[in-house]
C-alpha cells in the first residue's frame, strides 16, 4: 500500500484561515448589499401613495419601511468597518521614489480616472443641486412658510439650511476619513451613503426629511475634497493644476442633468423620486470605483509598499526603490485638524478661510438675493433671468481661460480671481440702484460673480489639495471646500429668520470684504505650486518656516 500524502488525508486537512484584508472585503460587500435591500424597502410605501399624487405626509410608516431603516444602519456600520485598512504603519514610509509619478506620462489609466471622478463630482454636486426643485413641492405639501404662503408652518428654508449645513459637516469629516482610511476607500463610502440617504424620498414627516437632508449633505460634502486630494497625487505635476480647475468648474453639467430630471421625471413622479435616483446614482458611483486606484502617496505614507508598486506600475511609472523616500520629508508633520492652523500652513489656511467665506457668501447670498434685487431695480422677471442667463453664457468660455492662468501660477490665479470678484462687487457698492441705468456695465460687473464664483471654488479646493503634506492634504482640501459653503449656512439661515431681503449694495458689500482680504493676503502667505511635485511644495514650506 503506498504511503499516503499528508494533503490527502481529511483528518490532516485544516480550513484555510481567511485573511484580514479578505475579511474586510466581504465586510464591504455584505454592507452594501444590507444597506441597498433596506433603501429598496422604502419604495413600496413611496408607490402606495401613486394615487395621492405621490404626496405621502401623514402616512404612518409600515413595518417595512421601519425594518429598512435598521437595515440601512447596521449595512452603513458594516461598511464602514469593511473599508478600514489593515497593514497600515504611520510611522514607517515605503521607500520608493515618489517622483516616478511625476515623471509618467499621461496614458489611459490617467484618462479613465478622469473621467470616472468628473462623473462622480457631478453626481456628488446633484445632490445639492436638488434641494432647489424639491423645496417647491416639499412646501406645498407640508404646508411650509414661503414669500408666496407667508401663513405657513414651518419655513421652507429649513431644508435647504440642512443640507448646507451638511455639506460643511461632511467636508471636515470626509477629509478626516480621506487621511485615516484612504482616498479609495473615503469616495467608496460616501457612495453607500448616497444610497442609504436616498430614503429621504419616501420621508413622511417633514421633520424626517430635515434630518435626512443632513445626513445627505453630509456625504455629499465629502465626495469632492476627496476627489481633487486624489487627483492631486495621481495626476504628473506637469499637468495637475490646470485638469483639476478644469473638472472643478464644469459644476454647471450637474444643474443641466438636475434640470433635466426635474422637468421630466419628477413632473411625473413628484418632487420626491429626485431624492430616490439617489439609489440608482450611488450604486454607479461605486461601481465606477473599480477604474479608480488608490492614492499610490497615502499608500507610500502608510508603508504599503506593494499595494503601491501595483499602482505605480498600473500608472506606468517606474518602480524606483531608495533609500530614502521624498515622502520623508513630512516625518515632522503630525495629522490633526490643529496642523492646518499651525506654521508653516496657518497663512496659507488663513487664505483658503477667507476665500472660502467669501465665495460662499457670493454663491448663497448675493446671487440667490440677484432676482429679487434686479426685479426692485425694475427689471421684470423675465428680463432678470435673461440678464443672469446671459452673464452665465459670456463667462462660461473663461473657465478654459481660468485653467490656463492655473497652469501658468496658481497663487497669482487664486490672489487675481480673488480681488476681480472683490472689483467686481464694489463696483455694486458705488454704484447702487444707479447700476441699472447701463445695461452693459451691468452685465460686466455681473460676469465676475455669476461666472467668475465656481471657478473661484475650483481654484479654492484645487489649491487646498496641492499646499499640504500628503497626510493632511484630505483635510486641507477638506476644509477647503467646507469654507467655500459655510456662508450659505449663514445666508440661509437669515433667511430662516425671516430677514427682509438686503439691496443689491449691501450683499456685495457683505462679499466683498472678506474677497479683498483675501487676495492681500494671498500675496504674502501663499505658494507657488505651479508644476511642482507635491513634496517639493512640502519642503519649500517646511523650509521657510524653519
Amino acid at each position: 500500500m503506498s504511503e499516503q500524502s499528508p494533503t490527502e488525508n481529511p483528518r490532516n486537512t485544516m480550513p484555510v484561515p481567511v485573511s484580514p484584508m479578505r475579511r474586510r472585503t466581504i465586510a464591504f460587500w455584505v454592507g452594501l448589499a444590507v444597506t441597498t435591500i433596506g433603501t429598496a424597502l422604502h419604495i413600496p410605501m413611496y408607490l402606495e401613495s401613486r394615487d395621492m399624487g405621490y404626496r405621502m405626509a401623514g402616512m404612518s410608516m409600515d413595518a417595512m419601511m421601519i425594518s429598512g431603516m435598521v437595515l440601512i444602519v447596521a449595512g452603513l456600520a458594516v461598511t464602514t468597518y469593511g473599508l478600514i485598512p489593515v497593514g497600515a504603519h504611520r510611522d514607517r514610509v515605503a521607500n520608493l521614489q515618489v517622483r516616478a509619478l511625476d515623471d509618467a506620462p499621461i496614458s489611459r489609466v490617467h484618462v479613465v480616472l478622469l473621467l470616472v471622478l468628473a462623473a462622480a463630482i457631478t453626481i456628488d454636486v446633484m445632490k445639492p443641486t436638488t434641494l432647489a426643485f424639491v423645496v417647491p413641492g416639499v412646501a406645498k405639501e407640508y404646508g411650509l412658510r414661503t414669500a408666496t404662503n407667508p401663513g405657513g408652518d414651518l419655513p421652507a428654508a429649513l431644508l435647504p439650511l440642512a443640507g448646507i449645513t451638511g455639506t460643511v459637516i461632511g467636508s471636515f469629516i470626509w477629509g478626516w476619513l480621506g487621511d485615516r482610511i484612504g482616498r479609495k476607500a473615503a469616495i467608496l463610502l460616501a457612495g453607500v451613503f448616497f444610497v442609504a440617504t436616498s430614503v429621504c424620498g419616501a420621508m413622511p414627516t417633514f421633520e424626517l426629511n430635515l434630518l435626512m437632508c443632513l445626513i445627505m449633505g453630509i456625504s455629499a460634502g465629502g465626495m469632492l475634497p476627496i476627489a481633487f486630494t486624489l487627483l492631486a497625487e495621481t495626476i504628473p505635476a506637469r499637468h495637475r493644476g490646470w485638469l483639476m480647475v478644469l473638472i472643478g468648474g464644469d459644476i454647471a453639467g450637474a444643474y443641466v442633468i438636475t434640470s433635466w430630471l426635474s422637468s421630466t421625471i419628477g413632473d411625473t413622479y413628484g418632487w420626491r423620486v429626485m431624492w430616490l435616483i439617489g439609489l440608482p446614482t450611488g450604486l454607479l458611483t461605486i461601481v465606477l470605483t473599480r477604474w479608480v486606484p488608490e492614492s499610490p502617496r497615502f499608500l507610500l505614507a502608510l508603508g504599503r509598499r506593494d499595494e503601491a508598486e501595483k499602482v505605480l506600475r498600473r500608472y506606468h511609472a517606474a518602480v524606483v526603490p531608495v533609500e530614502q523616500s521624498e515622502l520623508q520629508i513630512e516625518d515632522s508633520v503630525r495629522g490633526g485638524y490643529r496642523r492646518l492652523v499651525q506654521a508653516p500652513f496657518g497663512g496659507i489656511t488663513t487664505v483658503l478661510v477667507l476665500v472660502g467665506l467669501g465665495v460662499g457668501l457670493v454663491v448663497y447670498g448675493f446671487q440667490l438675493w440677484l432676482p429679487t434685487n434686479l426685479r426692485q431695480l425694475g427689471f421684470s422677471g423675465v428680463s432678470a433671468d435673461q440678464i443672469l442667463r446671459d452673464s452665465a453664457l459670456i463667462g462660461f468660455p473663461l473657465n478654459f481661460l481660468v485653467a490656463y492662468f492655473y497652469h501658468r501660477s496658481s497663487k497669482w490665479t487664486m490672489v487675481l480671481l480673488s480681488a476681480l470678484l472683490a472689483v467686481s462687487l464694489f463696483g455694486f457698492v458705488a454704484l447702487g440702484d444707479q447700476v441699472a441705468d447701463n445695461r452693459a456695465l451691468l452685465y460686466a460687473l455681473l460676469v465676475p460673480p455669476i461666472w467668475g464664483a465656481s471657478s473661484v471654488v475650483a481654484v479654492l479646493i484645487a489649491y487646498g489639495a496641492e499646499a499640504y503634506p500628503t497626510r493632511i492634504r484630505s483635510r486641507g482640501s477638506g476644509l477647503a471646500a467646507g469654507m467655500s459653503k459655510a456662508g450659505g449656512i449663514i445666508v440661509i439661515a437669515l433667511v430662516v429668520l425671516a430677514v427682509a431681503t438686503p439691496s443689491i449694495s449691501v450683499t456685495a458689500l457683505i462679499s466683498a470684504v472678506p474677497m479683498t482680504i483675501a487676495a492681500a493676503a494671498g500675496i504674502a502667505f501663499l505658494v507657488e505650486t505651479r508644476r511642482r511635485p507635491l513634496e517639493e511644495i512640502t519642503a519649500e514650506e517646511l523650509r521657510v518656516a524653519a
